[in-house]
């Protein structure tokens, strides 16, 4: 059975992606089609800013492509040697918070120690750090995509922890993203599920994914990453059939394969 997923293929991993991984383990196979392009945007400032850590109280991320720029930042051979000589050490000494084990993982490439992974999403995260935090003068740095929700930053101001955000990458529709879901369609036919990553997902895939399925789009069991990703799902008037209980390929794989039975 032919399972669509709406996601980017992961950063620098060989082998097959996790998520195709733990469908074929279900016994179904699975395609991955790009939905974003990503730019990435003010390195220059996300530069001097991931230098002076005596500035901040510590770091959040919520997405790879945060992570992803901050080792762009890392690229020039002297700048790597100060951040694993100094620099890293210490933001290690302060709190580095992160949604998720993918974005954890990223982190840690970077020599820093994460906080949060479990979360999940961001509002368990700025629950965790409005626990941790007091109302200090030095802000946490938020280094976020153009598309972020405002969740956590609305969060943390209620309770009163200083927060800088930085935009360091601008999301927009892949460029191939139509003719590759038209393509697949005309190739694999309708799929018997297909899984949303994000709300920008949604916004920029549902619309063709309609069109292409036409009668048979009520026989599809649509499938969240995540309770954000179902409400956006939801709000388009989809039927969601089921949602990862946590952000992994396994718990999504295993939600599938639940909702297919």
């Amino acid at each position: 059975m032919h399972v669509l997923l709406l996601k980017e293929p992961r950063d620098g991993e060989s082998g097959p992606d996790p998520y195709i991984k733990e469908l074929v383990s279900h016994g179904h196979k699975a395609t991955l089609i790009p939905v974003l392009s990503f730019k990435f945007v003010s390195l220059n400032t996300l530069s001097d800013k991931l230098f002076q850590p005596e500035k901040h109280k510590g770091l959040v991320f919520t997405s790879p492509r945060a992570v992803e720029a901050v080792k762009m930042c890392l690229e020039a051979e002297e700048r790597r040697e100060e951040w694993n000589s100094s620099v890293k050490d210490k933001w290690n000494n302060k709190s580095i918070y992160v949604v998720g084990k993918a974005t954890g993982a990223l982190v840690r490439n970077l020599g820093l120690n994460p906080l949060g992974e479990d979360t999940g999403t961001a509002e368990v995260l700025s629950r965790v750090i409005i626990e941790r935090e007091d109302t200090n003068i030095l802000p946490l740095f938020f280094p976020c995509g153009s598309i972020k929700r405002e969740v956590l930053p609305t969060a943390l101001r209620e309770n009163g922890v200083p927060l800088e955000t930085l935009t360091v990458y601008q999301t927009a529709e892949h460029p191939d993203l139509e003719k590759n879901l038209k393509n697949y369609f005309t190739e694999q036919g309708t799929p018997v599920s297909i899984a949303f990553f994000s709300p920008s997902g949604v916004k920029f895939c549902l619309e063709v994914v309609r069109r292409l399925s036409g009668d048979h789009l009520t026989q599809i069991k649509f499938a969240a990453i995540g309770p954000t990703t179902q409400d956006a799902m939801t709000a388009e008037g989809l039927c969601v059939s089921c949602t990862a209980e946590k952000p992994t390929a396994e718990h999504l794989a295993a939600a599938i394969a639940q909702a297919l039975q």
